[in-house]
C-alpha cells in the first residue's frame, strides 16, 4: 500500500488499543471538559470517554482546520453531537459537492418512475443533432463522471477552472447550457474525470423531464423543488434544506445546497438503510446499491458518491475502515461518512485546506474505528 496510508493504519491501531482499554483516557492527555463529555449521549454504543475524546480532537486540534459541526449516528440513534463556537443545531451549512449525491438520488427516483432510462442517450437536444459525437453519452456515463466532456475541475489559475467559469463567470446565468456546450475530450465512457459541471447537466435533465422541456425558469425551479420536497425532503423530515438554482431555473446540483448537520445525517441514514425510511422505500434499494457500486473507470467512485476503495490518492481511508464505507464529500472538508457494516453515519462539517484534510483523515478513521464492523 502507498506510504500516504501509513498514518491511517497507525490511527486504526491506536483506536483498537483504546477500545481494548474501555473508557479510560490515555496517559498525559488533559481531562475532558464537561462540554466535551456532554456532546456524547449516555448510551453511544461505544466507550463514552473515547468517543468524546475523538470528537474533542476534531474541534481542538488546529492542524485539522476548523470543525464546525459533528453528528454521529450509531444504529440509527444519535450517539454524539457537537458544534463549534457560533454554530448550532439550527445552522445551515453549505453542502458544496455533497449536493452531488442528492442529485443522484433525484435521478434515481425519476428512473424508478419510468421517466428516465439509465443507458439511453442523455436527453440533451443539442447532443441529438446528426453527427454530434456527444449523442453517445448516457445517463450512466454522467452519473459515473465518465461523459468525456472537456473539463478542468480545478487548478492553479482559478479562472481556468471549468467549474469556476460555470458557477461565477461566463456560464453563471445558464449553467447547464454552458456545461453541455463543451466538446468531447475523450470517447464517452472511457475516462473518469470528476466534474461539478456534469452534475449540473444531470440537474437540467431532471428539470426537462419534470416540466416537459419548459424553458421558463420559475416553472423549472418549482418543479424540481416540489419533487424533491415531496419525494425526499419532507418524508425524511429535512425541514432545513435549501437548494439553490441558477437564473435559468436549474438546480445547482453539483455544489450548492444548504442544510443543518442533523439533516445531512438523515440523508446519510437513508443511504445506509438502502433507501428505506420508517417502513417506506423512498428510493429503490437497487438504486442505492448502484450508487455504491464501483464504476468501471473509477473503483473509488459510484453514482456521484465516493467509495472507500484501496486506490492511489483515495479521498477516504481504505486501510482503516471497511471497504463498504462510502461518503458524500464536499469542498473544504464537508463529509457524510456512511459505514453499513458498522451501522454508522458520521457528519463532519467545517473548513479545512488540503494539508488540513490530509491530517483530518486519520482522525476521522480513528473515530469510525471505535465502532466494530458487524
Amino acid at each position: 500500500m502507498a506510504s500516504k496510508y501509513r498514518p491511517l493504519t497507525a490511527a486504526l491501531a491506536l483506536a483498537s488499543s483504546l477500545a481494548a482499554c474501555g473508557p479510560r483516557e490515555p496517559a498525559g492527555r488533559p481531562p475532558l471538559s464537561q462540554a466535551a463529555l456532554g456532546a456524547v449521549t449516555a448510551t453511544p454504543g461505544a466507550p463514552r470517554a473515547e468517543l468524546a475524546r475523538a470528537l474533542d480532537d476534531l474541534f481542538t486540534d488546529p492542524t485539522l482546520g476548523e470543525t464546525r459541526a459533528v453528528v454521529v449516528l450509531a444504529n440509527g440513534a444519535v450517539a454524539a453531537e457537537r458544534y463549534g463556537a457560533g454554530y448550532g443545531p439550527d445552522t445551515r451549512f453549505v453542502s458544496w459537492s455533497m449536493a452531488k449525491t442528492i442529485t443522484a438520488l433525484l435521478i434515481g427516483m425519476l428512473v424508478a418512475d419510468g421517466r428516465l432510462a439509465l443507458d439511453d442517450p442523455a436527453p440533451i437536444p443539442n447532443w441529438r443533432r446528426p453527427g454530434d459525437p456527444r449523442a453517445a453519452i448516457t445517463l450512466r456515463h454522467l452519473l459515473q463522471m465518465r461523459a468525456g466532456l472537456d473539463h478542468t475541475e480545478s487548478g492553479p489559475v482559478p479562472t481556468e477552472s471549468s467549474e469556476v467559469r460555470m458557477l461565477f463567470l461566463d456560464g453563471r446565468d445558464n449553467m447547464a447550457k454552458w456545461a453541455a456546450e463543451q466538446p468531447l475530450e475523450a470517447e464517452p465512457g472511457t475516462k473518469f474525470e470528476y466534474s461539478s459541471n456534469t452534475t449540473v447537466i444531470l440537474a437540467d435533465i431532471a428539470a426537462r423531464v419534470l416540466t416537459e422541456n419548459s424553458h421558463d425558469p420559475e416553472t423549472r425551479r418549482r418543479a424540481v423543488a416540489d419533487y424533491l420536497q415531496a419525494r425526499l425532503f419532507e418524508p425524511l423530515g429535512m425541514a432545513s434544506i435549501v437548494p439553490e438554482f441558477d437564473g435559468a431555473g436549474t438546480l445547482i446540483g453539483g455544489s450548492l445546497m444548504h442544510a443543518t448537520a442533523r439533516d445531512y445525517a438523515k440523508l446519510g441514514e437513508l443511504l445506509r438503510t438502502k433507501g428505506s425510511h420508517r417502513g417506506a422505500q423512498l428510493v429503490p434499494r437497487q438504486w442505492i446499491e448502484a450508487m455504491v457500486t464501483p464504476s468501471p473507470r473509477s473503483p473509488h467512485y459510484g453514482f456521484q458518491t465516493w467509495l472507500n476503495r484501496p486506490v492511489e490518492d483515495s479521498p477516504l481511508f481504505p486501510d482503516a475502515a471497511p471497504h463498504s464505507l462510502f461518503a458524500m464529500i464536499g469542498h473544504m472538508g464537508q463529509y457524510v461518512l456512511v459505514s453499513p457494516q458498522q451501522r454508522l453515519t458520521v457528519v463532519r462539517l467545517g473548513h479545512s485546506d488540503e494539508a488540513q484534510r490530509e491530517a483530518l483523515m486519520p482522525r476521522l478513521a480513528a473515530l469510525t474505528a471505535i465502532y466494530p464492523a458487524r
